[in-house]
């Protein structure tokens, strides 16, 4: 349940309007009216045609959460990094997909976080906002209900979600900072990997210098677009792929993933407006190699 109190600039809207302007969707309105949900009017249910006066109390009652049947619950081992009644963050391992596939219907986050909150009867849908490549580890944030994920998604859009990745580049990278606007499309030849293409989608990383080593450069990095796989082909466009990516050219000779961890994510909470600063210290495979590389930063 969510509840506000009418202001004297939003007095004489219809209840419709007021809504619309506390960021539910039409989707969203619509499933509180047919699918168990409600509308309050100070105390009474009420028709989105209703006007509203200064002091009035809204309060709606979305439906119940559900999840897919298909949905395998999994009772594992989640880090939980933050956590409160609308959002959940947690730790993604490399080598967990983060969502559920046709070919591997168990073993990912969404898996993970079903017995995550059956364990400890949540009751609660999985909306996970922020992906991360099977093989990419650190922070993925969710939502608990579904007007929570359409505020972060919109909140996406306007770049209002911030995540800060940590990679190992091979070779030396000479600029201390640096930002690769390429654009980003798919290989041709491939259904699986992309490609700096003039004709694909826009793509921007911004990058700055935070250690080095003999053959290797640790980067800070962070998206304003969102491509499929952009660190991983900006860096090899670059001249420096990833560690562990041979897929884009790394070398596997130190570890066998590519060297890229969700390092922290900030955004501002959708209902408190807190801010939160999310981190997820970087694994034990990437700490290694950059031992063995004797790395400094």
């Amino acid at each position: 349940m969510m509840e506000w109190t009418v202001e004297s600039d939003h007095h004489d809207l219809l209840l419709r309007d007021f809504i619309g302007l506390k960021g539910i969707s039409k989707r969203g309105l619509t499933a509180i009216k047919y699918n168990g949900g409600g509308i309050f009017l100070n105390g009474e249910e009420a028709t989105v045609r209703r006007q509203v006066q200064s002091g009035d109390v809204i309060s709606i009652f979305f439906p119940p959460e559900t999840r897919s049947s298909s949905l395998i619950s999994e009772d594992t081992n989640l880090q939980v990094l933050y956590e409160d009644k609308w959002l959940i963050a947690v730790n993604k391992p490399a080598g967990m997909n983060t969502i559920p596939s046709r070919s591997a219907p168990s073993g990912s986050l969404a898996n993970a976080l079903a017995g995550y909150y059956d364990h400890h009867q949540i009751e609660a849908g999985i909306h996970i906002a922020t992906r991360l490549d099977k093989d990419t580890s650190g922070v993925v944030l969710a939502a608990k209900y579904a007007h929570i994920h359409h505020l972060l998604s919109e909140m996406q859009k306007k770049n209002g979600i911030t995540r800060e990745y940590h990679a190992i580049a091979e070779g030396q990278v000479i600029e201390n900072e640096g930002t690769i606007d390429q654009p980003i499309s798919r290989d041709p030849s491939s259904i699986i990997t992309r490609l700096v293409d003039l004709k694909g989608q826009r793509a921007v990383t911004h990058y700055r210098k935070i250690g080095s080593g003999q053959d290797h450069t640790l980067l800070a990095l962070t998206l304003e677009t969102g491509r499929t796989h952009q660190i991983r082909v900006h860096t090899s466009w670059l001249g420096h792929p990833l560690a562990g990516d041979d897929l884009y050219g790394g070398s596997c000779k130190f570890i066998t993933r590519q060297a890229l961890h969700c390092h922290r994510l900030t955004l501002e909470h959708p209902i408190t407006n807190q801010r939160l600063d999310i981190i997820s210290e970087v694994p034990d495979d990437i700490n290694q190699l950059m031992k063995e590389t004797g790395m400094n930063g």
